[in-house]
């Protein structure tokens, strides 16, 4: 898959897919957008418990922004965290050294989290600090499978609905839904009216709410 860098509106960097013509994330910003979609409507829309473990659940692991703007926030919440990754085609070191997002994004040790968000390897739990587990999986997401009622917050983040429709199908939805803690929250960038359809065909109750710029609205899901 030929990907090359790109520079968003917001002055943060993010990747093309030469093979789709599809960037990983939106032109007016890749910190701004993950920020909105899935920190200010997913995370911060959950309830903190300092004496749990939140399970976050990514559909699409990409560069790693989304993983690393959770920190900060569950630092300030003051909860651990198990953040399991999905993604078929991982980036390179060279195309993770490319990206600015330790440049722009600081918090106690950013530059050491990052380092360890990006090399960690796949397909086995890593320790990055005493309260942030994380496992990427190098897997197509229609093989994977879970353990039911296994997470309380999804980042849905594959390409595109036009791009990669497979992954907005029934049968993958249906899989998210189950994996998912009763009450649990997912947040996506689409508001197609096929993905409408089929997340509430999958069971899930489904809201409409304001997006990033570019972005009229985006979608949040719950259980």
């Amino acid at each position: 898959m030929k990907r090359s860098i790109v520079i968003t509106d917001d002055g943060s960097t993010s990747l093309k897919v030469e093979d789709l013509d599809e960037n990983f994330h939106s032109h007016f910003g890749a910190i701004q957008e993950s920020q909105h979609i899935f920190i200010g409507a997913g995370l911060n829309s959950t309830i903190p418990n300092p004496d749990a473990t939140l399970s976050i659940l990514e559909i699409g692991f990409g560069t790693g922004l989304n993983c690393f703007l959770t920190i900060p926030q569950m630092i300030s919440r003051g909860e651990k965290l198990y953040y399991e990754a999905i993604e078929k085609y991982p980036l390179s070191q060279e195309e993770y050294q490319a990206l600015n997002y330790k440049q722009l994004i600081q918090f106690p040790d950013s530059d050491f989290i990052f380092q360890q968000i990006t090399e960690a390897p796949y397909d086995q739990v890593a320790q990055i600090t005493p309260y942030f587990q994380l496992y990427k999986r190098e897997l197509d997401f229609r093989k994977a499978q879970w353990e039911k009622e296994r997470f309380d917050l999804v980042y849905f983040d594959p390409f595109s609905p036009d791009k990669q429709p497979e992954m907005w199908s029934l049968p993958v939805v249906s899989e998210v839904y189950q994996a998912m803690k009763p009450n649990g929250v997912l947040v996506t960038y689409s508001t197609k009216g096929t993905v409408k359809r089929v997340f509430k065909e999958a069971g899930f109750i489904i809201e409409k709410i304001p997006g990033p710029p570019g972005k009229r609205e985006i979608l949040r899901a719950l259980k």
